[in-house]
This record gives C-alpha cells, structure tokens and sequence, in this order.
C-alpha cells in the first residue's frame, strides 16, 4: 500500500513539472515569434519589395527636361525598390501624358500643376473629361511663364497687341497660359494679337526668321530654346507683373511670383518679374498606396541622382514637395512627407 501511494506521488510531482515546464516556455515563444515578426516588418519598410510590378513613366520630348527627370525616377526606383520593373517613356508632355494616365497606359507622369488641375476639375483642354482620381506624388519645380522677343520695343504685354505671337501647340498647357496672360491684361486673344500655334523649336525658328514677333514659352530655366535663339540674337523678356500678375495670381490659385536672373539669356541684362508654375508627379488614385509610398520616398532619398540628370533636379527638395499643389495628395505620398 505504502509502496502504491508512493508511486501516485511521484506520478502526480512528474505531472506537475511538465505542466508548469509547458506553461513557462509558451510566452517565451510567443516573444520570440513576435520579435521574429518584428524584425520582418522591420526589414521589409528597409528593404520594399514587390512582385514584378511595371511602373511606366510618362515624361516628354526627348529633347526637354521631363525625359531625362523620367529616367532618373525609373532608374532610382528599379535600383531600389525589388519587383519593379520601371521605364522612361518619351511623350508630347503635359496634356499627353494625362491622357495617358486616364488610359491606363502610364503608372506616372511629369506634368504642370495648372494642368493638373484642370484635369481634375475638367475644364480648359479637358473640358467635360472630369478625372477626379487624378492624385499628386509632389511638386518638383519651378516653370516660369516666359514671353520672349528679339524685338526690343516689346518691353510690356500691352505692346503685343496687333503682332503675331505664338502661343504654344494646340490644346497644350503654353497656349492655356496665353490666353489667360491676354485676358488678364484685358485683350482678346484672336483679335488683339495673331496668334500662331507653335511648339517651342518652331517658335524658336519663327523669332530668327522674324516670321513671329514673340513667343509664350512655359518651361524651367535656361530653356533650350530661347538659349539657342540668343546665340544669334539679343533675347529679351516681357516682365508679368503689377495688375496683371495680381489679376492671374487671383484668378488661378497654382501661379506664384518668380524672378529670371539677369544674364539668364544673352541681351537680357536685368532680372525679369513673372509668375511661374510647377511640375509634378501625378498618378491615379487606384495606385497602390506601398507602391505610391516607395516611389515619393526612392527620389527624395536619391536626389544626388537626380541632379546628375539635369540641372534643375537642385531644386527639387522635401521641402517644397507640397508648395502650389493643385490636387489631393495620394495617401501613399501624403504617409511620406507626414513622416
């Protein structure tokens, strides 16, 4: 009997230690697995992945400053994010690659801001085409409203009344900003002046063969164009200032001062007041949000690339990624900037 009750002892003792032994170790898992699971999360926001996604960028002409901005994005992301196959695509710009982006043939696109809005509200060239989905990555910078002439008794926009200017392509983002300088200095675009729809080389070729007498240009300085005007010909600039930019300043919330330093240009020998808009990155608002999230964060953490493509990637900074913003900001952006 002693010898039974002392063996249902030593049973229930062993019982008892292999129940506390189980009870002991499963919060230390528990712990482990967790810690295992944060170092996951961890390496994941360090190292972002996903599964073979194409991001096709759309930018513009292969001879202006959105191609080779686009193939500093597409090479910084495919650097730096896995799974991304991302790729430059040469374009007719601004109003094009919203078009683009409405198709479903783009992931991105360089665009004006003044552009975009219109876009989004459907007005202007987009008239009736509202695309309320249309979000913003950032702004980038600054693309000054230029009116060039080699005349030199052009010196206001009032003095391009009876002349023959052109206005930018047809539909294109140029030619909305002329017929709103023409307006805000209280002339009609097809009467007061004669307007001819040129892109910015023909406008260019039209001021050495004084075939026009001016030209609007929207675009980052020095732009190509006017510096190759000015190898043969003194350039002078139509200062936008006074009532008239206080007139376009109030009407359009997206324009904001700028100021061209002298000597920009040959002939231009004093700094020139205008108003100016910005480029940005747009995409949909059905883009992935991680994906919008790591393709704001890849560039503003490789700016020094950005630089190499071109010269105005020195004015692309965190800090004015929101300044003039015409448009919501997808949230995968907004987590970025708000971080």
């Amino acid at each position: 009997m002693k010898k039974a009750m002392s063996l249902l002892l030593v049973l229930i003792l062993m019982f008892t230690l292999v129940t506390g032994c189980t009870s002991t170790d499963e919060p230390a898992t528990t712990e482990a697995t967790t810690a295992a699971a944060g170092e996951t999360t961890a390496a994941m926001s360090e190292d972002p992945s996903f599964d073979n996604v194409f991001v096709n960028i759309g930018t513009g002409g292969t001879a202006g400053t959105y191609f080779p901005l686009g193939g500093a994005f597409a090479e910084i992301w495919n650097n730096n994010i896995k799974g991304i196959n991302a790729t430059a695509q040469s374009t007719g710009a601004s109003v094009a690659n919203i078009n683009l982006l409405i198709d479903g043939e783009v992931e991105v696109v360089i665009v004006q801001n003044d552009t975009a809005l219109y876009a989004h509200d459907g007005v202007m060239m987009f008239d009736g085409q509202t695309f309320d989905k249309l979000r913003g990555l950032a702004t980038l910078y600054s693309e000054p409203l230029q009116i060039v002439t080699t005349d030199p008794s052009i010196k206001t926009v009032a003095d391009l009344k009876g002349k023959k200017v052109a206005v930018g392509a047809i539909g294109s983002g140029v030619e909305a900003n002329a017929r709103q300088i023409i307006a805000a200095a209280g002339m009609d675009f097809e009467k007061d002046i004669d307007p001819k729809f040129l892109s910015f080389a023909e406008a260019s070729s039209g001021l050495k063969d004084k075939q026009v007498d001016a030209a609007f240009l929207t675009a980052g300085i020095p732009t190509a164009a006017i510096q190759d005007l000015s190898a043969q010909n003194d350039v002078y600039i139509v200062a936008i200032e006074g009532d008239i930019a206080a007139t376009l300043k109030s009407n359009y919330k997206f324009f904001t001062d700028y100021t061209i330093p002298a000597n920009t240009y040959k002939g231009q020998t004093e700094d020139v007041s205008t108003l100016t808009v910005k480029s940005m990155l747009c995409v949909s608002a059905d883009l992935d949000e991680e994906l919008a999230y790591q393709l704001t964060k890849q560039i503003y953490e490789n700016l020094d690339r950005v630089v190499l493509a071109h010269n105005v990637g020195k004015y692309i900074t965190k800090e004015t990624a929101l300044d003039a913003m015409p448009i919501p900001v997808h949230p995968g952006a907004e987590r970025y900037f708000n971080e």
